[in-house]
Order: structure tokens, then sequence, then C-alpha cells
């Protein structure tokens, strides 16, 4: 024998109506028409081969069956609230795995990792660190960080900061033997890339320099090795502002030159459109993107 399970939106419409005593009132409740709740509500009565309600004059009445069923309807309803707020206060605690690049890692979120641990010491931030960021929201990790233009399927995303390409270079090489007084003095000094020379180029072509050799140079697989090598002096590196901010704060790089250029890409907080009211998903949300509103000043 088949086990007759009733159609779930007719059930939820029957216990709405049931407890209001009111169809109006269900239909708001439910954010459905009136008679979306009068068919739902026929739907289940055919289905149980019962009548549910008496209608006289303007006033919605219980039968008898309708009655009995609505008390144990009311109760699985309650449990499963119940069952609900216990599985999202479990999601409220716990480790959060987070993915992203290293740089990212390094420069930015390592640094700060303190201060949201200081809010939420019941959850505990697991750093995956790897270079190819999207696609990184895997089974294993809770909320990933992507790197480009904000155009991803299948996900929720939330933009970080408005990020910003800048020369940047130690202090000593600022005011050394050849010292940077203008953009066009780079063409005494090594210029150091990330990933690739592009960004040099489109630099240098915004701000009206022609008189430097793009090509030269090393190039670096990593936003924090570039960073690096410019605070040991090494030459004058083409940055993303934010991840260069700790080392700006820190006074070990210096913005030499005040032509800046806003980038196309930034950095994303990439959640699964199912879990974005997952408790310590919530948490870890709030925290970055007010930081980061916080900091947006450049």
């Amino acid at each position: 024998m088949s086990r007759r399970v009733p159609p779930l939106n007719a059930l939820k419409a029957f216990e709405a109506a049931a407890r209001h005593l009111s169809f109006t009132k269900a239909a708001e409740e439910l954010y459905v028409t009136q008679a979306a709740v009068s068919h739902q509500i026929k739907t289940l009565e055919e289905h149980l081969g019962l009548k549910l309600f008496i209608r006289r004059n303007r006033s919605l009445l219980l039968t008898e069956e309708g009655q009995g069923y609505f008390l144990d309807i009311k109760e699985i309803f309650t449990q499963l609230i119940d069952a609900t707020e216990k599985l999202l206060a479990r999601g409220a605690k716990g480790s959060l795995t987070v993915s992203l690049t290293p740089s990212f890692a390094i420069q930015w979120l390592v640094p700060r990792l303190s201060l949201f641990n200081e809010l939420h010491p019941e959850i505990d931030v697991r750093i995956k660190a790897q270079d190819l960021d999207e696609n990184s929201l895997t089974d294993d990790v809770d909320v990933a960080i992507y790197y480009g233009r904000g155009h991803w399927s299948g996900v929720q995303t939330f933009k970080l900061h408005t990020e910003y390409l800048v020369p940047l270079c130690s202090p000593l090489l600022l005011n050394g033997i050849k010292p940077l007084n203008q953009p066009s003095d780079l063409a005494h000094h090594t210029l150091l890339h990330d990933t690739t020379r592009k960004n040099w180029k489109t630099w240098m072509k915004t701000a009206g320099v022609r008189n430097v050799q793009v090509n030269q140079g090393p190039i670096f697989s990593h936003s924090s090795m570039v960073l690096q090598a410019a605070v040991h002096g090494q030459g004058v590196a083409i940055g993303n502002s934010v991840l260069a901010k700790p080392d700006i704060d820190a006074g070990r790089l210096v913005i030499p030159f005040n032509h800046s250029l806003e980038s196309k890409n930034a950095y994303y907080l990439v959640l699964r459109e199912s879990q974005t009211e997952m408790g310590k998903i919530v948490s870890f949300k709030e925290w970055m993107l007010s930081l980061v509103e916080q900091e947006q000043e450049y």
C-alpha cells in the first residue's frame, strides 16, 4: 500500500488558513493570492476526500475532521521550525574554510584574522590558499575569494574593495642616487611586473609616459612576491593598492607619483546561493564587508 503524502504546499496553506481562520490572512503570510490559498485547500480536500472548512457568510470554520487534522499538522510544523533553528544554530559555530589566492591571504586576510577571532571565538577559520581562485568553491570550502569582474554563474558575489594600480617602491629608492620625481624617471629603474607586463603598459599610457621601456624587468607569479621585491629595493612595482596597503601603512613602500589607475578587476567574496543564510557564513560575510567599507578610503 503506497503512503498518501499530501502536497506540501497545500499543507502549508491549510496550516496558515486554519491558524488564522482566514484565507486572506493566510495569503498575506505566504505572499500569495487569496485565490491561490483557496485552490491549495481545494486540492488538499480532494486528496484527502474530506471537507476541512465550513464557509458561513464571511466567517471560516474548521470541520471536526479539519480541527483534528490541524492540531496534528500544527505540531509537525512546530517540530520543523525547531529542527531548522537547531540546524542553523549548529551552522553558526564550528570551522569555516575560506579558499583564496596566496597573495590576498598573506597581504590582506591573515593580518586581520585576529579581529574576526575576537568577535567570533566560536568559529575556527581555516585558510586554503591556492593559485586558481575561480571554481575553488568546492565541497570542502564554505566561502571563496575570486578575482575578476564579478561575472560568475551559480554563486552569490559581493565586491570587496575598489582597486587601483599604483607604482610602488622602497623609500630608499625614492630618494636614492636616481630619485623618482616624475614618471619619466622610471626610465632609470628596473620595472617589476605581476604575472604580465600589461599593467605597466596600461599605466604608462594613461600617465602619458613614452620614454620608458616597459618590456624589461622580472615577472613574478604572485602579487605578494612583486611587493616584497619592491620592499627590498629591487625596482619599482606596479601593484594593487589593496594588497600593498599593509606595506604602505608600515612605511616599507611608498607611492612615488600621484597618478593611479582604477582597476577593472576586483576581489569578490563568493558564496553558494543555498548557504547565504548559514550563521557562520553570515558572520564572516558581515565582518568582511564591514571591514572593507571602513578601509575603502584610499
